[in-house]
């Protein structure tokens, strides 16, 4: 996102290992074979692993990771070193570099990661034998490695995203800042407008939080529909928060303009969350089916393992989907319009302001990320038709009145959001004020309706605030 006019640097090379004339063919048999050792060994440990049942515990749990760790980090570079030694060939693209940093920063971080989480485990297992299996429970296990992932991923972005744009060549003033052009607010408005929006972040910061304290707080709701719905609240919460204050701050200071690093920061979690909010969705989907569908195994289907595991699933793919839109669009240049109109960092925005070649960007919008939208979408769909299915088989007015009790809430939040998004990113033609109300919606309306939605159609939600409510009156009298 610098300005430049000169041609970009397409490629960089690799003076590779100080290896004595004559002796490549030596060192790259040797190189070679001790990849090929790396893999198979490590491979075989995986495989091992995973197919004794009695290595079914948390330290080969962990162990087969760090040996998938150790395969992936060791791929990152020996394979191009291999290519460059037997071809004679020292070059390797921009992109090519950019990935290679990225995934050596990842693999290299997780092992540090992975070898904590073991010495841990083994802390946990001589100086505490007899909780062993209480503490290091399969959630625990899968939450430390999960943890470690998005830890690592957070650190690899951090460092690629500050290194990207020193790797670009410029011989003219990097663009410092954009313009927002915000709402298409009336003149002389601007408080109301104002009011109303911090009115409406307000609701949501405190909505969503009472919804995550609640769940917290109430034994009853300590179930996977719930602990799906806590981190929906913190995905909505968070959502909003990356959009609504510079908004707010912009509406009431008149600037409207944000740095190129505040710029690519909104974008990157923006992205994040919308897209978390995504996965779950669907991921709370899939557990009203298990719940209607499959009654007598929900408990065994729903553990607290797969329940962490879904999750942390969704955070990371989210991170990954992330990462791949945020590179691809920090390598663009941006050179006399620098205008957004929009109230935030909007990729499809940002994409239009580019002097670059952005067929690459779009390619990867509509087909990574028409598949990264429709995918949960067409789970939440299938979850549903099933769901339909089965209570039209034996009709009864108790199983339709629990089904929609159950379902309801997730369904107004489901239209909610993908009604809103689907009309802004992939049913419009041009970017206009339609679209930029329609990204109110689901950005700054949907993460304060949501909390309403389910605490006013959900009796668990307001038993546990009535109970909250009494405790509270309780100590103050």
């Amino acid at each position: 996102m610098r300005p430049e006019n000169q041609s970009s640097v397409s490629q960089f090379l690799l003076l590779g290992l100080p290896i004595p004339p004559g002796q490549h063919s030596v060192f790259f048999t040797l190189f070679l074979g001790m990849y090929l050792t790396t893999v198979l060994g490590n491979l075989l440990i995986i495989l091992l692993i995973r197919l004794d049942s009695r290595l079914h515990t948390p330290m080969y749990f962990f162990l087969s990771h760090l040996a998938l760790t150790d395969v992936s980090f060791s791929s990152v570079t020996v394979p191009k070193m291999l290519v460059n030694m037997q071809t004679w060939q020292q070059s390797i693209s921009y992109a090519g570099c950019i990935s290679q940093l990225y995934f050596f920063i990842v693999f290299g971080c997780l092992d540090n990661f992975l070898l904590a989480v073991m010495a841990y485990d083994r802390y946990v297992a001589i100086c505490h034998p007899l909780h062993y299996s209480t503490i290091m429970n399969q959630a625990l296990c899968t939450l430390l490695v999960a943890g470690s992932w998005m830890v690592v991923c957070v650190h690899a972005l951090f460092h690629t995203l500050l290194l990207v744009p020193l790797m670009r060549p410029e011989n003219q003033s990097r663009v410092s800042q954009f313009l927002l052009l915000g709402l298409p607010i009336p003149p002389g408005q601007q408080s109301v407008f104002f009011t109303l929006f911090l009115g409406m972040y307000l609701t949501t910061v405190l909505g969503n939080l009472l919804i995550i304290l609640l769940i917290r707080l109430d034994s009853r709701l300590h179930t996977p529909m719930y602990f799906f719905l806590s981190h929906l609240a913190f995905s909505d919460l968070s959502l909003s928060s990356v959009i609504v204050p510079k908004m707010l701050m912009n509406m009431q200071t008149r600037q409207q303009s944000i740095s190129y690093e505040q710029c690519i920061s909104q974008l990157y979690f923006f992205i994040l969350f919308a897209g978390l909010s995504n996965f779950l969705l669907a991921v709370m989907a899939y557990d009203r089916y298990v719940a209607i569908c499959h009654p007598l195994h929900y408990t065994t289907i729903m553990r607290e393992g797969p329940c962490v595991l879904l999750v942390a699933g969704s955070w990371i793919l989210s991170c990954l989907h992330d990462l791949l839109h945020t590179l691809l669009l920090v390598r663009l240049s941006f050179v006399a319009n620098n205008i957004i109109s929009h109230f935030y960092c909007d990729l499809a925005a940002l994409l239009k302001l580019s002097c670059s070649d952005i067929s690459l960007n779009e390619l990867v919008l509509f087909t990574e990320g028409g598949m990264i939208f429709f995918l949960p979408f067409g789970v939440i769909l299938g979850s549903y038709i099933r769901i339909e299915t089965i209570i039209l088989r034996v009709p009864s007015t108790k199983r339709l009145s629990k089904a929609f009790s159950t379902c309801g809430s997730h369904l107004s939040v489901v239209f909610l959001y993908y009604g809103t998004a689907s009309g802004v990113y992939f049913f419009s033609s041009s970017w206009g004020s339609k679209d930029i109300i329609a990204s109110v919606m689901y950005t700054v309306v949907t993460p304060m309706l949501n909390p309403f939605i389910y605490s006013l159609r959900n009796k668990d939600i307001k038993q546990a605030l009535e109970m909250c409510v009494n405790r509270v009156k309780f100590f103050n009298w």
